[in-house]
């Protein structure tokens, strides 16, 4: 039965009062299905139009909500201010602040521009696209007027003033924590952190000083807290994950269901997913998979992406393709990146490659992540060809700028194929200073093929630009100790102890019957050392040759 014909029931009568409600409903829900029911329809409104677009909008389907934008405009339908408001939206969104100036031109052209919603609309895109000019460099300046003007005006600071002004804390100085200060006057003017607007108020201090790195003090507040919806236990979760406090984030989102009965949603899951994979592993994202798919949540576009990343930093890859290629949700460029980054992981460029090209067919334009996602699967599978057509391709046809990420990635690729002289050139002709991840990338290449007079060089520009970093002096005292240079070592080791710099141990862990073990490099203090350096033993000597392979039969048996 064509869609048009087993939807046709929402043409009989409207569902919520308005003649359009129905669809508006629909096209949230189908977006591809609720454009078949409005090209069956002769007579179109702006209401309809409007149905449509925030459809894919709330889908974050933003390409095909500014094509049939275009296609509005050119039939000639005259734009409301629901129009301008949702596609300033989609300019905020995805931070192009030159369709945000078309959005404020056609503001202007229609007389929307005083409207409040649009207005409201056009400031916070400008503010997240950066089109505030002198915004950054005098943001503390900028704001204290704004807020000090509007009490002139007669106009008490609410809390949604002070929710809004929270999102731009990012940090603090000796001098100044405008974060603190503004926790301040909440409590100054009782802007109680309980039910209402307090809770949204308290979600906004825990997501504030969790940015800060301060996310003890944003579990003081969730802790304070009158009364605890899922936004201020997700908010608490997320904070705990985002720090790196991974079990923390998990034991709170088992009490936010055990203890208060209140059930994830799909932020919920977003937030704990990078936690279940590092601490619980395949096991513990399977079961959030499967939470999400009893709860319906298995189409939401943030959620789908989030497990494809999650299923192929767990090693499986098949998950991943599953949800990329049978979810039943809109993928947007999010979800190309990460499928083509899953393969890059797993060393699969050649698919990782087919994907992209996939991806350009259909009609999406890549980003810098995209790109750096490519350009690193092609760096594993030596695909150094592909690797730098495609790269000239995103630099001269998408006009995408290079970045430092994208720079490494070039000089990675060029550097792993032997063209180690090709890669210094490049790094000499970049269009920004070269980062560490550059100069890291010669290191890596400059050891892969022995030359150390280019390895040393790296080194050197790598300690100018990381003086506080131990790692690259240690690996430098060990290139000048493999080449006996002793006296360059004492030098190295000198300026080490001069710094008070020590190298922390890398680490590793696992996950057995639900209890996470953690090893460091030369770790001896977990109980079963004894036992697991005997057959760390044995594997070496299995793994020089088939001459012991017997030997170790017998030591696997007695052990």
């Amino acid at each position: 039965m064509p869609c048009s014909k087993s939807l046709s029931w929402l043409h009989a009568k409207p569902l919520f009062g308005h003649p359009n409600s129905s669809l508006r409903m629909l096209y949230s829900v189908f977006p591809a299905q609720s454009q078949l029911v409005f090209d069956s329809l002769h007579v179109k409104s702006v209401y309809l139009w409007n149905s449509l677009i925030n459809g894919f909008v709330k889908n974050r389907a933003y390409n095909e909500a500014f094509g049939w934008f275009y296609q509005m405009c050119c039939h000639g339908v005259l734009l409301d201010d629901f129009t301008l408001a949702t596609m300033s939206k989609v300019c905020h969104e995805i931070g192009d602040l030159n369709a945000g100036k078309l959005i404020h031109g056609k503001s202007l052209k229609t007389g929307f521009v005083l409207d409040v919603i649009v207005a409201n609309s056009l400031m916070s895109m400008y503010s997240k696209c950066g089109g505030f000019g002198e915004w950054d460099r005098n943001f503390d300046k900028e704001v204290s007027g704004f807020v000090k003007d509007m009490q002139i005006e007669g106009l008490k600071p609410d809390a949604f003033t002070v929710s809004s002004l929270l999102t731009l804390c990012n940090g603090h100085t000796r001098k100044r924590d405008p974060g603190r200060e503004l926790h301040g006057f909440i409590v100054r003017i009782e802007l109680a952190v309980g039910s209402g607007t307090g809770v949204h108020l308290g979600c906004c201090l825990i997501d504030m000083y969790s940015r800060s790195d301060r996310v003890e003090v944003g579990r003081r507040v969730f802790d304070r807290m009158k009364s605890r919806n899922v936004y201020a236990w997700t908010a608490m979760v997320n904070g705990y994950v985002q720090n790196g406090a991974l079990e923390e984030g998990l034991v709170l989102f088992h009490e936010m269901q055990v203890r208060d009965g209140v059930e994830p949603n799909k932020v919920s899951l977003v937030s704990v997913l990078p936690a279940c994979s590092v601490v619980s592993g395949l096991i513990g994202v399977k079961q959030i998979h499967g939470y999400a798919i009893r709860k319906q949540f298995n189409n939401d576009v943030s959620l789908c992406n989030a497990l494809i990343d999650v299923y192929s930093k767990c090693g499986s890859l098949d998950h991943a393709k599953q949800v990329f290629e049978f979810g039943y949700f809109h993928r947007d460029p999010i979800s190309w990146s990460s499928m083509i980054s899953g393969y890059g992981l797993h060393g699969k460029g050649e698919e990782a490659v087919s994907v992209y090209n996939k991806m350009l067919q259909l009609g999406n334009k890549p980003d810098m992540i995209t790109i750096v996602g490519v350009l690193s699967a092609c760096v594993r599978a030596g695909l150094v060809g592909e690797g730098l057509c495609i790269y000239k391709s995103a630099i001269n046809k998408y006009k995408i700028k290079p970045t430092v990420e994208i720079c490494a990635c070039v000089v990675d690729m060029l550097g792993r194929s032997g063209q180690l002289g090709q890669a210094l050139d490049y790094i000499k002709t970049m269009p920004m200073e070269p980062g560490p991840s550059v100069w890291g990338a010669l290191v890596n290449a400059s050891i892969i093929h022995g030359n150390s007079e280019m390895q040393d060089l790296a080194y050197r520009f790598l300690i100018q630009l990381e003086p506080e970093n131990p790692s690259n002096y240690v690996s430098l005292s060990n290139l000048h100790a493999s080449s006996r240079r002793w006296e360059v070592v004492s030098e190295v080791r000198t300026m080490m102890k001069d710094r008070c710099l020590t190298k922390t141990p890398g680490y590793s862990w696992i996950s057995i019957n639900n209890t996470t073990h953690f090893f460091y490099a030369a770790d001896k203090l977990h109980p079963c050392s004894k036992s697991i350096y005997e057959l760390l033993g044995g594997l070496i000597l299995l793994m020089k040759g088939p001459a012991v392979s017997h030997d170790f039969e017998n030591f696997t048996r007695v052990s």
